[in-house]
């Protein structure tokens, strides 16, 4: 899978005059050349169910004249760039209009993706209905007479549906259309059988071409899901509502599941279908050197001017990342992240749920990714099904509530000398409802105070042993003969109501220790309230200390890296065992909200002497050099031990320090 890649969408109206009739192909490979762009995804269909190009399978949109894919794929090898072609398969608004009861219905029998007759949108369709086989015969069209270099199909996944065919299928088969579980079990069972006849259909004609079926987002704890495609590709503008929280969430989930994967974020200040609109070449910078940090290759999100035109602005903005991205490809091949910590992200518990429904990141996972990230600590996502033995420390977050088959493989896992970091209701015995492990503490109730705060029994950097206050739920519970209290619970004199309030937000602590908040035993530390959660809400520097100390009680001198790096900054430790090395990669910039929401980068400030230590594994083998990549400097470093130090003299927005081991 190439590194650079554009993702060109081209939904177009058939209102629109003259498609394709600027289109130039000189000028189509001077844009790629510029953008030093090595892979385009190009059309065959759109959202509007045009094809661009002549189709029995479908239609030509009737405001093209010529084979606007077939140009665009010569345009592209010519100068050795691939070209995966793109489908619309869950939206096909000229098909729409045609056959309305192939559309995906809610329970109240409404479509989705259009909010009203004056509010035009998109209609989805359901994969239990003729259309699958409509959509099939366009992706062997293309298949069988174009080069592609892979399909990308678009708007897929597993879906609650209520249709006309869906309902007649449960009936059949005896089952509830009213049962939200037999809904779901069908959307399941549709969403196997279009990926696996879309496969078939593609294997008569070229077999193992590449596919990837897109829900804008990978689920973590869904691996079956995942191995339905040949590639993952994460889409995440952090412009367009996944934000910069969801990158690193989802490819450090993606890094695990054996799949190559790309990063694909957007050139757009918004998100996608936005004409006219372009972020700092800045944001690319960082955003493309965020995903070759974690062994991502990179796209890019553009969309082409109806008649066909490809942006200048775009591709100098395109090339200014990955004329960088070229340069540090070598670095970048057959890499493996080194992690200390496994973050078991919660959305694995929901894994069961329907997509249509369903929030990328999770303010539980997003809290413990930002608190990691900016706690410099190696760290990878896991799920159920993972090896956890590697990781010295593993993440319960929240609402962890073990299955028999989980509690035992943390039993396992614990037995080997691995730890656990668990807080709010994670790894408890509630009510004898869930299995639990043995984290020095016997679950009561859940706190009746909300807010209460926190008295640390360490000190934390900004605060000393100050009280500070947690506004998620706590739980209440008691130490137990294998637990050691490091903090304790304060109640505030009384909650917020209408005869007892007391300021403009919460009652103050009352002062008293109200019994153990975190506690520290054999297995690992337990720490009493929605912790992570609290963080993505509010992001309270105490709370970030108070984990991070937790932490460090449980790596010990184990840790792989440290570093001043400050806190926006990102550091990733990839192995390139091939080539007997080490890349450690140093990210920082600062992203700022303007508009509505919207997450901007635009400075990139230098930073000056960033000091890391890295304690490498015990292989026996010894640092050879140290320098930075592509520059090739020579970078002075001291040994201690297995431990190699180096200072970085100026980091700007990415930097790779390469350690070579023999």
């Amino acid at each position: 899978m190439r590194f650079r890649q554009i993702h060109l969408d081209f939904h177009t109206s058939e209102a629109i005059p003259g498609i394709g009739s600027r289109f130039d192909k000189k000028q189509f490979q001077s844009m790629l050349q510029e953008g030093h762009v090595d892979s385009i995804t190009v059309f065959s269909k759109c959202h509007h169910g045009w094809a661009y190009h002549p189709s029995e399978a479908n239609e030509m949109h009737p405001e093209l004249q010529f084979d606007l894919l077939g140009a665009m794929i010569e345009a592209a090898h010519e100068i050795n760039v691939n070209t995966p072609v793109y489908l619309s398969a869950g939206l096909d608004e000229k098909l729409a209009r045609r056959h309305p009861e192939w559309l995906i219905r809610d329970i109240h029998d409404k479509t989705n993706w259009v909010d009203s007759f004056m509010k035009p949108g998109y209609h989805q369709f359901c994969m239990n209905s003729p259309y699958l086989n409509v959509l099939i015969r366009q992706v062997e069209e293309v298949v069988q007479h174009y080069d592609a270099d892979g399909i990308f199909l678009d708007i897929v996944g597993v879906r609650e549906c209520y249709c006309h065919n869906c309902v007649n299928t449960l009936l059949a088969e005896g089952k509830n259309p009213q049962d939200p579980a037999d809904i779901l079990e069908l959307g399941e069972r549709t969403y196997a059988t279009y990926t696996r006849r879309i496969r078939e259909a593609i294997d008569a004609h070229k077999p193992g071409l590449p596919v990837f079926h897109n829900g804008g987002h990978i689920r973590r704890g869904r691996r079956d899901l995942a191995q339905m495609n040949t590639h993952l590709e994460l889409e995440s503008l952090p412009t367009g509502g996944w934000g910069y929280d969801h990158f690193p969430l989802s490819v450090r989930y993606a890094q695990g599941l054996g799949l190559p994967y790309l990063g694909m974020t957007g050139k757009f200040h918004t998100t996608w279908g936005e004409f006219g609109g372009y972020k700092h070449p800045n944001a690319l910078r960082y955003e493309t050197a965020l995903s070759i940090a974690n062994g991502a290759r990179c796209s890019i999100g553009d969309q082409l001017h109806p008649e066909g035109m490809m942006d200048p602005a775009t591709y100098k903005l395109v090339g200014a990342a990955y004329r960088e991205v070229e340069q540090k490809e070598t670095w970048c091949v057959d890499t493996s992240p080194v992690a200390d910590v496994a973050l078991l992200t919660l959305e694995a518990l929901a894994a069961d749920q329907a997509e249509s429904g369903h929030n990328r990141v999770g303010d539980s996972d997003a809290g413990a990714v930002r608190i990691l990230l900016e706690g410099k600590i190696l760290f990878d996502v896991v799920d159920l099904d993972s090896r956890w033995d590697a990781y010295r420390v593993l993440i319960l977050p929240d609402r962890f509530l073990l299955s028999e088959e989980t509690a035992e493989k943390l039993v396992s896992y614990l037995a080997k000398g691995g730890k656990v970091l668990a807080t709010g209701t994670s790894g408890l015995n509630l009510e004898k409802t869930a299995f639990a492990i043995d984290l020095g503490v016997r679950y009561l109730e859940p706190s009746p105070y909300k807010p209460d705060y926190f008295h640390p029994d360490f000190e934390l950097p900004s605060l000393g042993k100050a009280s500070f206050v947690f506004y998620t739920q706590g739980q209440q519970v008691e130490r137990t003969e294998s637990g050691v209290e490091i903090g304790h619970r304060e109640f505030p004199y009384f909650n917020r109501e209408v005869f007892t309030f007391c300021s403009h937000q919460h009652t103050p602590s009352a002062g008293q220790n109200n019994g153990p908040g975190m506690v520290e035993s054999p297995n690992g530390i337990y720490i009493a309230w929605n912790v992570f959660e609290d963080y993505a809400a509010k992001g309270s520097l105490a709370i970030k200390e108070t984990i991070l100390h937790g932490l460090d009680r449980l790596l010990g001198d184990n840790g792989t890296l440290t570093t001043n790096l400050p806190a926006q900054g990102i550091v990733t430790l990839m192995e390139q065992p091939k080539e007997q090395r080490y890349v450690n990669h140093l990210l920082y910039a600062a992203p700022v909200k303007r508009g509505d929401g919207i997450e901007v980068i635009e400075d990139i400030v230098p930073i000056y002497d960033t000091t890391v230590s890295i304690q490498l594994p015990d292989t026996g083998k010894q640092v050879k050099r140290v320098y930075t990549a592509p520059q090739l400097e020579e970078l002075a470093f001291n040994i201690t031990d297995r431990t190699v130090s180096y200072t970085l003299p100026k980091l700007s927005c990415h930097q790779m320090v390469v350690i070579d081991v023999v």
